[in-house]
């Protein structure tokens, strides 16, 4: 009876060991995690309400910013719904969103911004490149509200050009340096280092720091959906310190400077799935802050995804950095379409010894590239030529499944630390890379623990 008795208890351990195994083995796969994450993603949800702008007096080629803001105020003030524009093309300034408001392009509607620089100058809470300011109101804006959209099949058109937003290069120039007086990014710069209090750092329409086309600064359940967005003065979507966020069907279209798509900057569970990116600059690139106020805040970007996109042209399809010294973790992208000949490179980590932070977690698979002008995957390490600061950069677990390219110059390029080795863990399985043009395939410094599996690199075998 005994020794029966031990047989059960043993034969129970056993069953709950290999229960746990598998438990264990399950929640070590980061496709897993991508599933509980995507679940954990809360939704917005609307009533019923609509608010026509038609219904305040409007009509097409006209300015309907005062419309807008009352509209946008009585949805919000009466418990939230769907403020429509109709058909038709529209002027407007900055828009500013409130909680419950779901702003609506139906198709065929196409709204204009002003190009004047005096139309956004509302001193608002706001981050340019990484770092904190109080500024000019982006085109579309959000502070602290829940439960907002932008949605539709309309066309919100920046009328960025070099005739007006994409010639302002916020720089000081050599006769005010001589002076000391500093404007633009080596005044913002200045800010940064010196952790000057955020309430002084004011910036106006001299500083030209170009606006943000949408911009969600500490938001919660965001939606933008179905849209086509067209000349940008700056980044296009860049939901700030917020969480709960959903990218969906949206076609980026823009090539003006610093003309990014989708910039996540510190935040938490986001899903950017079917949408066209045509870009000047990355079409994603997920940040956490720059220098001391990137770890000033200590807020990293994660749980994000990136899926059944198509990336036609920008500096990279999804890029990691430069300002991430807040760090980032768990980014997965799968079923893309990427490259042309004006794509730089597909996937790109980019920090340096000044800016920091750690980079765990960089999930990709099922990927058809084209063609990119130098590596599949690029981690830059003294990103800005900076090779030396008491911060150095961290990049770990990087999975590469499944990826095609027909050309490139280099399969993989980690240009690292020469004194210390900062890049670690990355595999690359399934993986069939042609038309490499140097012949050592790759260009490898400062990183440890790179293996391959059923991998060809021009017919090679790794």
């Amino acid at each position: 009876m005994k020794r029966k008795m031990m047989k059960v208890m043993s034969g129970l351990f056993l069953t709950f060991l290999l229960a746990a195994c598998a438990t264990t083995s399950r929640t070590n796969d980061p496709w897993v995690k991508m599933q509980e994450t995507e679940a954990a993603i809360q939704p917005t949800s609307f009533p019923d309400a609509q608010f026509p702008v038609t219904n305040y007096g409007v009509t097409v080629d006209t300015d309907i910013s005062e419309a807008l803001t009352k509209a946008i105020a009585d949805c919000h003030q009466q418990g939230g719904g769907k403020v429509i524009i109709p058909a038709g093309t529209y002027y407007t300034k900055a828009i500013h969103l409130l909680s419950n408001v779901n702003l609506h392009l139906e198709k065929g509607a196409i709204l204009k911004f002003s190009t004047d620089p005096k139309d956004y100058e509302a001193q608002v809470h706001t981050r340019w490149e990484g770092q904190d300011c109080m500024g000019c109101s982006p085109l579309i804006y959000a502070y602290q509200q829940t439960n907002i959209a932008v949605t539709g099949e309309g066309v919100l058109d920046g009328q960025a050009s070099w005739e007006n937003w994409w010639k302002l290069r916020a720089r000081t120039s050599a006769e005010n340096k001589e002076k000391g007086l500093f404007m633009g990014k080596e005044k913002l710069q200045y800010c940064e280092a010196n952790q000057v209090p955020l309430a002084e750092r004011i910036f106006t329409v001299e500083d030209e720091l170009r606006p943000q086309f949408i911009q969600v600064y500490q938001c919660d359940r965001v939606l933008i959906e179905g849209l086509t967005f067209n000349n940008a003065p700056f980044w296009i979507l860049h939901p700030l310190l917020s969480k709960n966020i959903v990218v969906r069907g949206n076609t980026f279209d823009s090539h003006g400077p610093n003309n990014d798509g989708c910039d996540p900057e510190s935040c938490e569970n986001v899903l950017i799935e079917n949408c066209i990116f045509n870009t000047g600059d990355d079409c994603i690139a997920i940040k956490s802050g720059k220098n001391n106020d990137g770890r000033h805040w200590n807020i990293p970007s994660k749980n994000i995804i990136v899926r059944n996109c198509t990336m036609k042209d920008g500096h990279a399809a999804v890029a990691i950095g430069s300002e991430i010294s807040g760090s980032c973790y768990n980014v997965w992208m799968e079923d893309c379409i990427v490259g042309s000949p004006e794509m730089d490179r597909p996937f790109r980590i980019k920090s340096n010894a000044q800016r920091g932070g750690i980079v765990k977690g960089f999930y990709i698979r099922n990927i058809d590239i084209s063609e990119c002008k130098e590596s599949v995957l690029k981690l830059e390490l003294k990103y800005n030529r900076v090779k030396e600061g008491p911060y150095y950069p961290k990049f770990e677990d990087i999975r590469l499944e499944n990826i095609t390219c027909q050309k490139s110059r280099y399969g993989i390029w980690i240009d690292g630390l020469e004194d210390s080795i900062c890049v670690s863990d990355i595999v690359m399985k399934n993986c069939q890379l042609d038309g490499i043009k140097e012949a050592e395939l790759n260009s490898i410094v400062g990183a440890e623990s790179i293996s391959y599996e059923n991998c060809t690199f021009n017919g090679q075998a790794l």
